[in-house]
Order: C-alpha cells, then structure tokens, then sequence
C-alpha cells in the first residue's frame, strides 16, 4: 500500500494508538496457518466443543471459518491483537472456608461487560488507525474489530502476535501480566510488520491439569471443553452428566481453578482500568441468596455481566449442584423447595444435590 512511512513504523504507530486507547499489550500477527489452526477441524470432529455449535461455522463453501482466516476474511493482511488486564486480585476459587459461597468467575465480575469495554478500546484504536491513514494520505485500510464474537480464535493470534504463550491449560500466559486477559483483535487489509511469538515458559510444570477436578485436560495444551467446568455452568444446556457434578465443587458460574493456581499469576499486576473493578456482590456469593432469587432480581443485578449468558434456570442448575457440594446440611430446606420446582431441569440436579448432601451417593472420581 502506498505510503511515506515504512511498514515497520506504521506497526509500531499502531501499537503505540492500542496503548492510547488503554490495553496493556498489543502486537501484530501474519495471517498465515498455524499448527493451532490445522489441529481445530479434528478437535471439533472429535466432540471436543460439545454444544458451542458456533465454533463450527462455515463458509459458504463449506469450510470451517476458525479453521483459517482465509475461510473467513480472505482480505486481511494483519491480526492486530490487544489484550487488557482484568486481574482484579484475591480472592481465588481455591482457597479454604468457603462451602457456603458460590464462585463466580473473576472475568465476570466488573462493573461493565468486559465486551462492552474492550470493543470500545478496539473501536478507538480503528479511529486512530484511521486518522493516521488520512495524514499519511494512505488509502483507508479495511479493518473488522472482534472480542469474541468474530471467526477467529484469538489466542492463537496472541501467541504469533507475541501477547503470550499458549499454556498447558489453553489460556493464553504473558510472563509479565500472567493469564488474567481480555483479549481484542482488528483485522486489516495492511500488510503489517508481524511480532515473534515469545518461548513456551510452561517449563515442566502441569499445577493446572493436576488441579482440575473434573479431568478436562485429556493431554497438555488439549482442551476437552465437554470437561470443563466453565463449559458445563454457562455453555451446557439441559442435564450436567452426573460423573462431573462432585467435581463441579461451588462453581455457579465459569471457573478459574487452572488460572489460580498457576505460578505465573502469583506476581500478576491488578487491573488499572476502573471499569473492570469488581462488583462485591459477585466475589464468593452465598448459595443461599443466589438459589433464593427471583427472575427479576435475576435480570437486575446481572444486568451488562457476562452471567446473563447462563440463563437463570442455567445459573440455578449451577447453584443446586453447588449446595449439594457444600457438605452444609442447612441448605437441606432449599434444596428441597427446588427439588419441586416447576422447571424440571434445576428440580432433577435439586433431587441429586440432596442425595449428595445426605450422604446416599458416593463420591465418584472424575479422574
């Protein structure tokens, strides 16, 4: 593309505008295959996706669009890719003495919808892109902006963009800010100068397969998202098999098992963006009030939270299951009452939480 300016200062010019606009990282990827992207169609023909049936969209020929970006945007030249840190500190999922709280995911804990907000950082860094283009009298480049939402599986760029490294638990890692991203990407048609991806620092380490409860690491850096606890309380619909529910523990909503006990977060810098501060009444919620709401306060209080996508007899589902975890014979009399409640769905977990809680199941091994 014309212009006065060398490709390697526009990609640094854009970079500096995504710091502008308030991420915490940025870099740019090529366009190009990866070994991430050719393992995705066995990965999906394998099951591993279960019900997220949108991470098998097509083309109109056919093709899987995740699988390449060239089966979903055969324009783009570069992956801009932003990341914005969430961390919002302790508490972590794993620590002691909370059986009568429920867990939350920390992605979901701020103020406004983490969408919301990273589209806006996305969206401003567009306008800067294009401003600077009209300067250099560059033809305006074409540009799409996703944060979750778009054909693409942004960790993947991350990596070749040099954001992080894709770890043993799938989520991307960044030796300085650790695995509590939100990540943001910009397709261009510029044919950008792409960053290195930076050294798997992993090491031999494997806390986060050994910590999850319900075995959703078939192998390191393999996914078995039908496993996974942040799959089965905001994705899965309908029945939790029964072999994953024990394991579930006082999950209602995500999980953040793999992520809390990695090394690497440990010295993670707390999140700058006020935006992103946490809500308190989503930081280890009692059971009791959670299983207690009405569908109203439902869509009130999590008005703009991620935790709208769980559904409310999705998050009351999550929330008998998490009773019958708690050992706390005290919320017998809830259970009951939603044991007969009208929907089905949260009834029958209901009837399995109290039978857990009475001590008439054993206790199986999701291992």
């Amino acid at each position: 593309m014309p212009s006065g300016l060398p490709l390697s200062v526009i990609s640094k010019n854009i970079k500096h505008l995504a710091t502008e606009a308030g991420f915490d990282l940025a870099g740019i990827a090529g366009v190009a295959d990866t070994a991430e992207h050719r393992f995705f169609p066995g990965w999906i023909a394998d099951g591993r996706a279960g019900e997220m049936k949108y991470l098998e969209a097509r083309n109109e020929t056919g093709q899987l669009k995740r699988a390449s970006l060239s089966n979903a945007a055969p324009w783009a030249r570069s992956v801009v890719v932003c990341a914005l840190n969430y961390n919002p500190g302790e508490p972590y999922s794993t620590h002691a003495g909370t059986t009568t709280q429920g867990w939350i995911s920390r992605y979901a804990w701020s103020q406004r919808d983490y969408h919301e907000v990273v589209l806006g950082k996305l969206r401003a860094l567009e306008a800067g892109l294009l401003q600077m283009c009209e300067r250099q009298k560059m033809p305006a480049p074409r540009t799409w902006c996703y944060v979750d939402t778009g054909p693409v599986i942004e960790r993947i760029f991350a990596q070749y963009a040099g954001i992080g490294w894709i770890g043993k638990n799938t989520c991307i890692l960044n030796e300085h800010l650790g695995s509590w991203l939100f990540l943001g990407v910009m397709l261009t048609s510029l044919e950008l100068t792409p960053d290195l991806p930076p050294p798997d620092r992993c090491g031999s380490c494997t806390r986060c397969l050994d910590a999850c409860p319900t075995n959703a690491f078939p192998a390191p850096y393999q996914l078995d998202a039908t496993r996974c606890i942040s799959y089965l309380t905001i994705e899965k619909r309908g029945t939790i098999p029964e072999e994953l529910r024990s394991g579930m523990g006082r999950q209602v909503f995500g999980c953040d098992i793999c992520q809390d006990v990695c090394p690497w977060n440990r010295e993670a810098p707390l999140t700058k963006a006020p935006e992103l501060q946490p809500r308190v009444a989503f930081v280890n919620p009692d059971l009791g009030w959670l299983a207690g709401l009405s569908v109203e306060e439902f869509r009130e209080i999590f008005r703009g939270s991620p935790v709208k996508r769980a559904r409310f007899n999705g998050l009351r589902r999550n929330v008998a299951l998490a009773l019958g975890n708690s050992g706390e014979e005290r919320f017998l009399p809830v259970l009951e009452e939603l044991s007969r409640d009208e929907d089905g769905m949260v009834a029958e977990h209901a009837r399995w939480a109290l039978r857990r809680l009475r001590g008439e199941l054993r206790r199986p091994s999701a291992k």
